[in-house]
């Protein structure tokens, strides 16, 4: 075969994915990354401010902290490909990766790390206040609710995890339910219930997000009756499930809801592609977790390209630099 192959190729330039590449690079794999918009985005950048984060005491905004990662993928010349994936087929024991125009590469491993991003209300005032008052991660936000009033939407587990995480923090929370009961597991439904400070709104939905500088309040509308009211908060979080960026890839991976299923090397259920970040199915969708996946995804993809190249008959005499880079 004449065109050339690619040991790795990265699919999403985000925190994942350059973390990804960092490690592929320093495994001494041919690695690219795969992004639509060049790298440093991802959910990461649409942080305001990210204070939970390790190393970064007073916290740091989601938009350099996602630039810093990308740009020290690029200090080490990992390459960064402006494109967007739309077909990944397998070719002769390879994996093409395709825009299904001008860009085309086989490669031995793909690592996918194109995220998901929280499912919206849709409604007036939702994209002004993100960031000031409307949010889709308590364990990401709730700290600045300290003793405020806030509001979880949704009547799934995500919405009464959240609710109670904020519970500990806030001085009030609301749980605003389109239906008049819970879709959560039952345990979970005693927790809540059983909570002095969350009170529960049924059968209502949000219409309007409004506020000044900063959000503080929310118009409701009651599901049953029309009737319309307002509802002072502080903030919003919105937790009415996520959305994985999968839809290429339906038919060839396995998945749940959407999510891609990996084990716990980030192997998916073909071999040679894995998976890292909020795109996989996860208990927790942190910028922590989704680093240790990118970790974990990029040794394993430079475990299966030195079993193929010692299958083909070319491998790379492992050097003391190879074992010191896997201890690392």
């Amino acid at each position: 075969m004449s065109e050339e192959v690619r040991d790795c190729l990265i699919i999403g330039g985000g925190v994942a994915g350059c973390t990804a590449g960092i490690y592929a690079k320093r495994y001494s794999l041919d690695v690219a990354i795969v992004d639509s918009l060049g790298g440093g985005g991802g959910n990461t950048a649409m942080a305001s401010l990210v204070e939970n984060y390790p190393g970064f005491p007073g916290g740091i905004t989601g938009v350099e902290l996602a630039e810093r990662v990308k740009q020290q993928a690029l200090e080490i010349e990992v390459d960064i490909i402006t494109a967007t994936a739309r077909t990944l087929t397998p070719e002769e024991g390879l994996w093409r990766v395709s825009d299904g125009a001008d860009f085309s590469v086989l490669t031995y491993t793909v690592i996918i790390a194109t995220g998901a991003y929280p499912r919206s209300l849709m409604v007036p005032g939702e994209l002004d206040y993100r960031g000031k008052g409307v949010s889709y991660c308590a364990t990401c936000d709730g700290f600045f609710y300290r003793n405020r009033t806030v509001a979880v939407i949704g009547g799934g587990n995500a919405a009464l995890d959240e609710a109670l995480y904020l519970s500990n923090l806030a001085e009030k929370v609301y749980l605003i339910h389109r239906r008049d009961e819970l879709r959560a597991e039952k345990y979970m439904q005693d927790k809540a219930f059983a909570s002095p400070n969350i009170e529960f709104v049924w059968n209502s939905v949000v219409e309007k997000i409004s506020g000044n500088a900063e959000l503080d309040g929310l118009q409701l509308r009651n599901v049953k009756t029309d009737e319309v009211s307002e509802l002072p908060v502080d903030g919003v979080f919105v937790a009415i499930g996520h959305i994985a960026k999968t839809e290429w890839l339906e038919g060839l991976l396995q998945m749940e809801d959407g999510f891609v299923i990996t084990d716990s090397q980030m192997q998916t259920n073909q071999p040679g592609i894995f998976a890292c970040g909020d795109i996989r199915v996860t208990p927790l969708r942190q910028i922590s977790t989704a680093v240790g996946d990118a970790t974990l995804a990029a040794h394993a993809a430079y475990q299966y390209v030195a079993r193929r190249r010692v299958a083909g008959g070319n491998a790379k005499q492992k050097t003391e630099d190879d074992e010191e880079r896997e201890a690392v």
